[in-house]
């Protein structure tokens, strides 16, 4: 299961959360949800190249917010920030209520699955070979603290006439653990060929809650800690024993000394 579920989807609730946030009836669920996907679709083309990765929609009552998360968020604002006021405006008329825009930096892009499968997108488009693109990706997620990485390429590659799929994977990318951070991302390459598909996925570790320890932590913890026994002390050696003294020779008398007795 966990092989062919949306890995997003798979841990909603638990570790992501949804990327739309608004209450609706049944009447106007289908209309609000249109205008979510043309909304993303809209803000994809437009800041197609200021590396933009999650976009968030949420909407109060007569009101809508949306937060864009990009690398380059010089790019979304503009001069001034013309750019981004005229963003404004279009996507007004396009919901219909006033649009407040929130801009979030990402801070390392390398690690971010959608804007890894966007670069090796535009870079087939330029004619780069896939396993070059691929392999560089690879080595800069690892490089910058990524767990795992795997990343995979469908259609006609490097032109060929049957299409086939190709992936590379480093590290570990646990999809049936549901407390695995997982990032995933797909793009579409459109070449003169066809249209390649890519597929990331990004393995950031492992999110522990509070209540709970690593299995290691939990079994040092149960462990019984052994007493160090005392290293064996070496044997004292036996005292010398003390030798008898020889007595003193007589010293010898020199010629010409006299012997003088005293009582």
């Amino acid at each position: 299961m966990g092989q062919k579920i949306h890995p997003v989807g798979f841990r909603l609730s638990v570790l992501r959360n949804w990327s739309s946030k608004w209450y609706a009836n049944s009447k106007n669920f289908p209309g609000m949800l249109q205008e979510d996907v043309k909304v993303r679709e809209f803000l994809k083309q437009k800041l197609a190249h200021a590396a933009v990765g999650r976009i968030v929609i949420e909407r109060p009552t007569k009101n809508a917010k949306i937060t864009i998360n990009s690398a380059r968020p010089g790019v979304v604002n503009g001069k001034n920030g013309e750019d981004i006021e005229s963003l404004k405006g279009q996507l007004q008329k396009m919901l219909g209520v006033p649009v407040h825009i929130n801009i979030e930096e990402i801070r390392k892009p390398e690690l971010d699955a959608q804007l890894i499968s966007d670069s090796i997108a535009q870079q087939l488009q330029k004619r780069i070979m896939f396993r070059r693109a691929m392999k560089r990706a690879i080595t800069n997620a690892m490089r910058l603290g990524a767990q795992g990485i795997k990343i995979m390429s469908a259609g006609r590659l490097n032109g060929i006439e049957i299409a086939r799929t190709e992936w590379y994977r480093e590290g570990r990318v646990p999809l049936h653990t549901l407390r695995a951070d997982i990032d995933y991302g797909t793009s579409e390459a459109k070449t003169t060929y066809g249209v390649i598909g890519i597929k990331v996925w990004v393995f950031k570790g492992e999110i522990m809650s509070k209540h709970e320890q690593p299995l290691a932590a939990v079994q040092a913890a149960l462990e019984v800690p052994k007493l160090e026994e005392p290293a064996p002390s070496k044997p004292k050696a036996a005292p010398k024993k003390a030798l008898p003294r020889k007595p003193a020779a007589p010293k010898k008398r020199r010629s010409g000394e006299k012997h003088v007795a005293t009582s």
